[in-house]
């Protein structure tokens, strides 16, 4: 028994040491499958208070959460109605009031955690979905939208949506202390037996030439990805721009950069050249939905890992992963277990996979197959900084000032005071605490040794009896997480 443990122990340590520095450990928290639907504005704060602590615990450091699901509004918007996904009826507002975007970014941010403000840019209309706000886009201009398989979709063929989409961004960017803006696979709808998208007229009047449909329509959305990344920076520089890609670019069978797959294609069948998106710098971080399990045969894990991994290295790399479905599964390798470890080392081997995305919140916080324990206690014990973005800034704040340990009345803290910065680029909005045994050399790239990455200039020690030595360092963080230079304190615990 006494080898066994040791032998875990072992184990657990060298997975530990491994670990990431900087990695997204975001987490999708969706409005559309109706969880919140009845719930009122009280319940709803509890409910989501219990998933982000939760979350927490796991190590998670970036909430995705879904504000915009059909052209409506889970916060306080002049441009459209509030949702009823969260109210039940469209247009209608929270009572007792709340803004649930304003309230997410305060509780995000008091954990520590990035908050990104998700938005369905086409979908006007989901399935279910029978009344539709006087104020709703659908009825104010009806010819901005087309009928497809019981959905309405803002037409990307219209210059003028592409407009509307970006000023709906804009107001959100602009407004609220967002650290991310995302959108997820739906652009054009995904594809539906019987169905024909009605835009012909769209095609004859803005065809600029174009003599393919499916490129006509690959070139309204990336008119409208690259116009949308130019507003979303324009308006705060350091709000990052994420796209999570349905988890197929293409079939082998149809070009030969394909994957070995067999299954719908976000180039040929959603017209999203996410590819294109990625090189040509439009977005900032790319998180493709791998959904499936190692070993499907038509979608095999292992083989999507890899080629994304290949071919999607210009941008930070995060897979979005299906919890539900990793835990469903065995590992081929280890019939006894399920697949969150043969999925972890996967990532592990990939030099540009930079973080997970879980889909979804819920069943994290759920722990199905014992997914969170496993993060917490393993995968994501120590606390991480976000993937670097130097194409968006790579200059590092300077460093901190006055570090020093004082008795208070709440015991032993450690207080310093923000570096001197100017704009968002130089200003000090985290800091990194780190701390080193007597005998441990002081390395801050080693990320088991972090103890806190907080918001305050100061940190309550774990004092004991005053005998035990250790070196604390300080580092700060800007806007983008660009790490300054260590300040170093010894003091006895």
């Amino acid at each position: 028994m006494k080898k066994l443990l040791l032998l875990l122990s072992v184990v657990l340590s060298l997975t530990a040491s491994a670990q990431m520095k900087r990695e997204m450990r975001g987490a999708w928290i969706q409005c559309v499958n109706g969880q919140f639907l009845g719930m009122g504005t009280q319940k709803m704060q509890q409910t989501l208070t219990y998933q982000l602590d939760e979350l927490q615990k796991d190590g998670v450091n970036v909430i995705i959460f879904q504000v915009r699901p059909e052209c409506d509004a889970l916060y306080e918007s002049s441009i459209e109605p509030w949702s009823r996904f969260l109210t039940g009826q469209q247009g209608k507002a929270p009572s007792p009031y709340w803004d649930p975007l304003q309230w997410m970014i305060e509780q995000c941010h008091r954990r520590g955690m990035e908050l990104h403000a998700w938005i369905n840019p086409y979908r006007a209309k989901t399935k279910n979905t029978t009344q539709l706000a006087q104020n709703h886009i659908a009825v104010r201009k009806p010819a901005s939208c087309f009928s497809y398989d019981n959905l309405l979709v803002l037409n990307p063929g219209l210059p003028e949506n592409r407009d509307y989409i970006c000023e709906v961004a804009r107001d959100i960017v602009k407004r609220y202390d967002v650290d991310g803006i995302h959108m997820d696979d739906y652009f054009y709808p995904y594809p539906a037996a019987g169905q024909t998208i009605p835009d012909d007229a769209q095609y004859r009047q803005y065809s600029n030439g174009i003599k393919d449909r499916g490129d006509w329509r690959r070139y309204n959305v990336d008119l409208f990805i690259e116009q949308f990344y130019k507003t979303v920076h324009e308006t705060k520089p350091w709000v990052k721009v994420g796209i999570s890609p349905f988890g197929i670019y293409r079939n082998k069978k149809s070009s030969p950069v394909g994957s070995n797959t067999n299954g719908l294609q976000n180039y040929d069948d959603l017209y999203a050249d996410i590819l294109l998106w990625v090189n040509n710098g439009w977005l900032d971080y790319c998180v493709p939905q791998i959904y499936w399990e190692i070993g499907n045969k038509a979608a095999d894990y292992d083989t999507l890992i890899r080629w994304w991994n290949q071919f999607a290295a210009k941008r930070p790399l995060v897979i979005g992963e299906d919890v539900e479905r990793t835990v469903k599964y065995t590992d081929p390798q280890n019939p006894a277990s399920h697949q969150l470890d043969a999925k972890m080392r996967l990532h592990s081997q990939m030099p540009n996979v930079k973080g997970t995305v879980l889909w979804y919140a819920k069943a994290a916080v759920d722990n199905v197959g014992n997914y969170g324990t496993q993060l917490r206690n393993n995968y994501w014990r120590y606390p991480a900084l976000q993937p670097a973005m130097p194409f968006i800034d790579g200059k590092a704040p300077k460093k901190v000032r006055r570090v020093k340990p004082v008795w208070t009345s709440d015991g032993y803290v450690l207080f310093w005071t923000a570096p001197k910065g100017k704009g968002w680029q130089d200003e000090a909005v985290k800091y990194v605490v780190y701390r080193f045994g007597a005998k441990e050399k002081v390395n801050i790239a080693n990320a088991t040794k972090i103890v806190a990455i907080t918001t305050q200039p100061f940190l309550k020690l774990p004092y004991a009896d005053g005998k035990t030595k250790y070196t604390y360092v300080v580092t700060a963080l800007d806007r983008l997480q660009n790490e300054s230079k260590g300040v170093k304190k010894a003091v006895k615990l």
